[in-house]
């Protein structure tokens, strides 16, 4: 018996909505799957001049999602932002995907067998994308430009929050698709913004080949829950950074500031902060004082908030679901550790497996601490905010998954690619 739900005129709508949606992307997969390499860049590059030439348009439009965005933190409302240096961004990084190997078509592997048989393993499109992310606008275009380079036809289903902005971005990409000669469904937009829709998408496991969510934990959970298709994840960005025995002071401030400050609402932000004991009666007070000064509010453990008392800092203590929180904002959880080992115990306990860094002088334990932590990237002496597609070399991204199974790290041209084998014989048969 079918629910009343499925009897809706609203669900009933939604799954028409849905299965055009899937016709269209199947069949421009298709055309989009033979397009020449040479083609696809010519329209990430035309859409890099349209993003700069409609900067005022796509502001504008930004400018109505904002004013519906009042409620939202200030991180949330950053995240949200359209700026014409974000837009520029976004010009630069379609160009650097211009730039880059064509993944369809690619010879992976080939070898010549005993039997006389020509092998190949050949890379190839996925067949069509469904993206569903929240609040950044400009991974829009990220998504649609990694997506279309590599073949895939690309289904947008963005946060109510930003729709006005996504809207204006889609309109370019089909634009200039239709200007080259490609099929504009190559790029869709989930028309509305009513959270129904995206139960009927995630059902369409015969249609939709991946799908990679990019947003909350609630709505990443949910996405696995319920996907009738493999799913690309991304869960929560709880990063750490421990501070060894071995590292300098200069240096610790510089990567902690950079990690938690610079954009603390995005998913590689520094959360959770670990010092080794004897580095901390030393230096920690110093770097909170840096910390308060970037209005960061330090959440620490009883050994942190006695240090910043004497350091002239107000340190609010930590309970236990702040080392497994992913704060979005100007807050940091600190606690002090005996060494390496408690540091890697606390994150092995914690982690999201998303980004993990130390900060040392002491070669042997940076090697020891690389080879023991296991997350999507674990950085020496640098930066939480350099896992990111673009700043590893890699180009743009349309996520960064935390999973293991089939891509990890930042997903970009080369994760959105499968791969076939050719065979070449001359009447061969199976002994």
């Amino acid at each position: 018996m079918r629910s009343t739900v499925d009897e809706s005129p609203v669900s009933e709508e939604h799954k028409a909505l849905v299965d055009q949606l899937c016709l269209r992307a199947r069949a421009a997969s298709l055309v989009l799957a033979q397009a020449s390499t040479e083609l696809k860049n010519t329209w990430l590059r035309n859409l890099a001049h349209a993003l700069r030439a409609g900067q005022s348009g796509l502001v504008e439009a930004n400018a109505l999602d904002l004013v519906e965005a009042r409620q939202l933190s200030s991180a949330l409302k950053d995240r949200l932002t359209l700026t014409p240096a974000r837009i520029e961004a976004m010009a630069k990084g379609l160009e650097q995907l211009a730039g880059l190997p064509d993944p369809v078509g690619r010879v992976r592997e080939e070898r010549a067998l005993a039997s006389g048989i020509q092998v190949q393993k050949v890379g190839v499109p996925l067949g069509v994308v469904l993206f569903i992310y929240e609040s950044r606008p400009n991974v829009t275009v990220d998504a649609a430009g990694l997506c279309v380079k590599s073949g895939n036809a690309i289904i947008l289903r963005g946060g109510k929050e930003a729709h006005a902005s996504n809207r204006a971005l889609v309109e370019l990409c089909r634009s200039e698709l239709a200007r080259v000669g490609l099929p504009e469904d190559a790029v869709q937009q989930v028309p509305v913004t009513d959270r129904a829709v995206v139960g009927h998408l995630l059902a369409e496991g015969e249609r939709i080949d991946v799908v990679v969510p990019r947003g909350g934990e609630d709505l990443v959970r949910r996405v696995a829950r319920e996907a009738r298709m493999p799913v690309l994840k991304h869960y929560t960005g709880n990063c750490h950074m421990y501070l060894d025995a071995d590292a300098d002071p200069a240096m610790a401030e510089r990567l902690v500031v950079d990690s938690k400050c610079s954009r603390p609402g995005v998913c590689n932000a520094l959360e959770t902060l670990l010092v080794e004991r004897a580095w901390a009666t030393r230096h920690l007070g110093g770097l909170l004082r840096a910390l308060k000064l970037k209005n960061v509010e330090v959440r620490g453990c009883p050994e942190t908030a006695a240090l910043g008392l004497a350091a002239g800092v107000q340190v609010v203590p930590a309970n236990a679901t702040d080392w497994d929180t992913e704060f979005l904002d100007l807050i940091l959880a600190v606690k002090v550790v005996e060494g390496m080992d408690e540091a890697i115990a606390h994150i092995q306990r914690h982690t999201s497996g998303h980004t993990e860094a130390i900060v040392t002088g002491a070669t042997e334990r940076a090697e020891e601490f690389l080879r023991r932590v296991d997350s999507a990237a674990v950085m020496v002496n640098a930066s939480t905010r350099l896992h990111d597609g673009g700043e590893l070399g890699l180009g743009a991204e349309i996520g960064i998954s935390t999973g293991r199974f089939h891509a990890r790290g930042p997903c970009g041209l080369e994760e959105l690619a499968s791969y076939k084998y050719l065979v070449r014989g001359t009447g061969q048969t199976r002994a």
